[in-house]
Formats: C-alpha cells, sequence, structure tokens
C-alpha cells in the first residue's frame, strides 16, 4: 500500500498532488511515443494526475502525447500547458490556446502559464488569460520562470494578482528560490511548480546523494523527489517516458526523511545565504 500523494491548493481552491508529470522533451521521437504515453497513462494510475507540457515540446508534439495519455481520462487529469512569450500578445495568447486545446485534444486547460517573459506587455498577456478564462477554455493561469521582483511586478498590473503559480527550476542543487522567490509565493498562497527536479538527471550521479540513498533503501531519485515532498506549496514535475521510472518516483511519495537526514542534505545541498539570480534551463 501507498502512502498518500500530499496535495496542494490552488488560490480557487482545486487541489493537486504534489508530484506531478513532466514532459519536455516528449514527442521528440516516433519510436518512444508509445513509451511516452504508457509511461503518463502509469502516472495517473498512480495518482500523478498532473501533466505538465507546453507548446514550445516538440512543437506541440509533446501536448499530441498528453493528448493520447488522457484520451477517456480528461476527469483524472489536471492539465497544464504553456504559451511561449512571442506568442503571448492579446490575438496571439487566444491562437496558441486553440492549438493547444486541439493537439490536447480538450476543451479546457486546467492551468496555462506564460513560458518565461518576453516583449509582449504583461498586461495584455494577463487580459488575454482573464478573457480565456471567461470563454472556458482555461480554468487558471499562471507564469513561468518568474523572480521575486517579476512576481510584484505582475501583481502591480491589472488582475495580475489572480496569478495561480510560478512554474521554475527547482531542486536539491538548484535551491536558489528559497532565499526570496519561495516566501514570495508561499505568503499568497501562490503555489511553485518545481521543474528539472533531478537537475536533468545530473544528481542521479552525485555521490553523496547515493550515499542518503543507500540509508533509506532507495534511489537518489527518490530521495530528491523526497526533499520537495517536504517543501511546503512546491509541486515537482519529473519527466520520464518509462512506465518503471513512474513507479520509482510515485514510490519516493512513501519516504518520510527526518530532521536530521533534512540536516545532511543542507550540508550536502546547502541552502541560500543571500539573494542569488533565478537559474533557467
Amino acid at each position: 500500500m501507498h502512502d498518500p500523494i500530499p496535495t496542494v491548493t490552488f488560490p480557487d481552491g482545486s487541489t493537486v498532488p504534489t508530484l506531478g508529470q513532466g514532459t519536455w522533451r516528449m514527442g521528440e521521437n516516433r519510436m518512444k511515443a508509445a513509451d511516452e504515453i504508457r509511461s503518463l497513462k502509469t502516472g495517473l494510475d498512480l495518482g500523478m494526475t498532473l501533466i505538465d507540457t507546453a507548446e514550445m515540446y516538440g512543437d506541440g508534439a509533446a501536448e499530441r502525447i498528453v493528448g493520447e495519455a488522457i484520451r477517456g481520462r480528461r476527469d483524472e487529469a489536471f492539465v497544464v500547458s504553456k504559451v511561449l512569450p512571442s506568442n503571448a500578445s492579446r490575438t496571439g495568447t487566444f491562437a496558441a490556446c486553440d492549438r493547444s486545446l486541439r493537439n490536447l485534444g480538450i476543451d479546457c486547460i486546467d492551468l496555462y502559464l506564460l513560458h518565461w517573459r518576453g516583449s509582449h506587455p504583461l498586461a495584455e498577456t494577463v487580459a488575454a488569460f482573464e478573457e480565456l478564462k471567461k470563454a472556458g477554455k482555461i480554468r487558471a493561469w499562471g507564469v513561468s520562470n518568474f523572480d521575486a521582483d517579476d512576481m510584484e511586478e505582475l501583481s502591480a498590473v491589472p488582475d495580475g494578482g489572480k496569478v495561480a503559480a510560478n512554474q521554475v527550476l527547482y531542486n536539491l542543487a538548484r535551491r536558489g528560490i528559497e532565499f526570496d522567490l519561495l516566501p514570495w509565493c508561499r505568503d499568497r498562497g501562490v503555489p511553485a511548480m518545481a521543474y528539472s527536479p533531478l537537475d536533468e538527471g545530473r544528481l542521479l550521479h552525485d555521490t553523496d546523494l547515493i550515499h542518503i540513498a543507500k540509508a533509506h533503501q532507495a534511489t537518489p531519485a527518490q530521495v530528491a523527489l523526497a526533499f520537495l515532498k517536504t517543501r511546503s506549496g512546491v509541486i515537482s514535475i519529473p519527466k520520464t517516458g518509462s512506465p518503471e521510472r513512474a513507479r520509482e518516483n510515485r514510490d519516493a511519495m512513501d519516504i518520510h526523511l527526518t530532521t536530521e537526514n533534512l540536516a545532511e542534505l543542507d550540508r550536502h545541498f546547502p541552502p541560500p545565504r543571500r539573494k542569488t539570480r533565478l537559474e533557467v534551463i
């Protein structure tokens, strides 16, 4: 029996598991498509119901993979997608959302994010997001790769305070957001979505993490995900095209790190002591 996956609540009251599924680089190889679809379906079976994708990933191919995985199971999935900043004008956002909906084979995206800041004014993008909400094409909107000062600027535009999430790079090796951005989000009830929670696989080979994982009879990936589970208001979205790895990720939620474990992780992966520039991949 698994322990339940903890949940995070969005500002509108919607709840999602703290462990979801990413799709970056999915759909880029037709030979891998069947495994990728199976992996996402396995994740759904195991309760990892939040699936994150973007129009940029494979130029829509990842969204189509997600669409195949959730076909006949739409009510089980919480779907997140993103608009490219180059498309984030008023009319461009509408067109991008319609393309994503077609790729996904659904009528409404649960959470629609601005992938990163671009040249279009934030007020224009936010206004487009709000119109998409009224049209029933998205349920909520958020941002990605926004630092604390970006979030402050966003909050100052009309309806900017309705931001539902901020998706950023966050893992044991990249903890800069803990200094100011994560507290900012927590204070305002805005969940943070951690992309690349395994640091693109680099953490799997970290000797210190391997040592800690052995003590738990776990893998380094599982300990890295278990660490993020201890961070309030954080949703991690590891990507895998393997059903077996999806099961391994789910098993990470059964690991309970002690105060001593967390102190040891802090020694090997020190938290920030000052403001650092937001890291992105």
